[in-house]
């Protein structure tokens, strides 16, 4: 066994829904002590980082239930049964913004939040965009308005707490560096 690792005694799944699984296992701890560990299973999810000609960066505003209030991101979305991370990066993006990226190039895949859920989010960087003339209709259930901002009105909404999200911040934190050099 590794030097922290927890051997899982059993598993009992709680709630199966749309996008995520609840569970909770029972696990032996490296000192042969007992506990149990609530966990989310979650299918995994990208994040672009879309970058106009002009240098703007491509923006989505929506309603986080979660949260109870709106906040402004990077697009994102879940990733499909079988479906390729590259290819949801490029449907969420024309989805959410109606762009089209010329170039996807993968900057980091992270864990979102470890101590309870499996979830990875893949971040991509879109380049060379274009305005898609009929874009790929969202989520019905999803309602978006798209911005374009300067790097810098970037970094003061996550200042002023528009831009509330780590991927976002990530995002935005990682723009500026690169755009830096």
């Amino acid at each position: 066994m590794a030097k922290f690792e927890e051997k899982t005694t059993s598993s009992k799944t709680i709630y199966e829904g749309r996008i995520i699984e609840l569970r909770v296992d029972e696990v032996e701890l490296p000192n042969g002590k007992h506990s149990s560990r609530e966990l989310i299973k979650h299918p995994g999810a990208v994040a672009v980082i879309a970058l106009t000609d002009q240098g703007k960066l491509v923006l989505v505003e929506q309603f986080r239930k979660a949260l109870e209030r709106t906040i402004i991101e990077i697009p994102a979305g879940k990733i499909d049964p079988g479906e390729d991370p590259e290819r949801t990066a490029a449907r969420e993006l024309e989805e959410e913004t109606g762009y089209r990226a010329g170039r996807l190039r993968l900057i980091q895949s992270f864990a979102t939040s470890p101590g309870f859920a499996d979830e990875v989010i893949h971040l991509y960087l879109a380049e060379e965009l274009e305005r898609v003339e009929n874009p790929a209709e969202g989520d019905e259930d999803e309602f978006i308005d798209v911005y374009e901002c300067t790097l810098k009105q970037a970094e003061a909404m996550v200042e002023d707490g528009r831009i509330y999200d780590a991927k976002t911040a990530f995002a935005v934190l990682f723009a500026k560096q690169l755009y830096a050099n």
